[in-house]
């Protein structure tokens, strides 16, 4: 059953150094013509109740408090939903978040990055550590209960300690949940051009396992589940909407370049404003590719995903049992049940895991 909703919002105060996501510079009068769109695209498909909403980019929190509303008076949500909202802390105070707390956001996950100032200036990030800060106080005064933190680990020349010091800063507020991702140097952006310059060095990889390993151990003796390779939260604070992503649920996905897995197809929408205007204007899906997930792909997925699922992992069928068993014996899963997860070795390595399981 598809109660899933992800909007992406491509619009960026600026473009961080090492993002190579979708997202553009804009002026008020074009994010007003989005919303319209969002809106129209959303009119397109069937009627459907949302458990889960999720605002991504870009950075959705750019748009005015009135606009995400008018999406949101779109949907039909239902009354426990979770619905989320990315933020960046340079886009708001406390009168924005109460408007969209009043708008129907309950749910927000703030690019905090990481707490170092001198390092948010090499990220490109606008927001200096005290004003990243302030954003969360400021939403726990808005009213907000259900909170995700983002940080980043193994950036440029990055200490040990300074990992240590960002994810103390991070327990000391004490979200409910938070997403925390090494950096990838994605090609085309400035941090790939100087690591190929040589100004940058890519962190070694026994330390940033290091790294890694000491934020979970660290984490999970702060009371946080890691229930998700890059995800920790308190009991019960899971993210319901990813987490749909990781169990290989069907879900719908708005707006310019957003990905979604609807009857068996997993789409793409048109990545240029002009075609995606135009399909919407033509009454026309604004679909840029898909792909028609038969029962082999579907399987595939289910392994790709669902081992990124540290609690729940997967029951392997026939096909798989023995690549599983495999894996078992050389410490990279172990069994539970009758689920397969990944080990702490598993989890350090979990992409060749899941390539050779595929």
């Amino acid at each position: 059953m598809l109660d899933g909703v992800y909007i992406h919002i491509p619009f960026c105060m600026s473009i961080c150094n090492y993002c190579d996501f979708l997202s553009f510079l804009s002026k008020k009068e074009e994010r007003k013509k989005y919303t319209d769109y969002l809106v129209k695209e959303l009119e397109l498909y069937p009627k459907y109740e949302y458990d889960t909403v999720y605002f991504g980019g870009g950075t959705p929190s750019i748009m005015d408090s009135e606009d995400i509303e008018k999406v949101l008076d779109r949907l039909d949500i239902k009354d426990n939903a979770e619905v989320t909202l990315e933020v960046n802390p340079k886009t708001v105070d406390l009168i924005k978040l109460q408007e969209l707390k009043k708008a129907g956001i309950n749910r927000l996950s703030i690019g905090i990055q990481t707490f170092d100032d001198e390092m948010l200036k090499t990220l490109g990030r606008k927001h200096s550590s005290q004003e990243g800060i302030e954003t969360y106080l400021q939403a726990r005064k808005a009213g907000f209960e259900n909170i995700s933190l983002d940080l980043m680990f193994s950036l440029p020349n990055q200490s040990f300690e300074a990992v240590k010091k960002d994810l103390e800063k991070l327990l000391e507020l004490r979200p409910e949940h938070f997403s925390i991702y090494s950096l990838i140097w994605e090609e085309g952006t400035p941090f790939f051009k100087k690591l190929e310059e040589g100004v940058y060095q890519e962190t070694d990889n026994e330390l940033e396992a290091q790294m890694f390993e000491y934020i979970i151990d660290r984490a999970t003796e702060a009371g946080y589940i890691h229930y998700e390779i890059s995800n920790f939260c308190l009991p019960g604070k899971e993210a319901r909407h990813n987490s749909k992503y990781w169990e290989n649920k069907e879900y719908l996905g708005v707006g310019l370049g957003a990905s979604g897995y609807i009857d068996g197809k997993r789409y793409k929408n048109q990545v240029q404003f002009s075609k995606y205007y135009d399909n919407i204007d033509r009454g026309v899906f604004p679909i840029f590719e898909e792909e028609i997930v038969d029962l082999e792909s579907k399987e595939e997925y289910r392994y790709m995903l669902g081992l990124r699922l540290l609690k729940k992992g997967v029951i392997p069928s026939e096909k798989y049992l023995e690549k599983c068993i495999s894996l078992e014996k050389r410490g990279f899963l172990q069994k539970i049940g009758e689920s397969y997860i990944l080990t702490r070795k598993g989890i350090l390595l979990a992409n060749d895991v899941i390539d050779e399981l595929i």
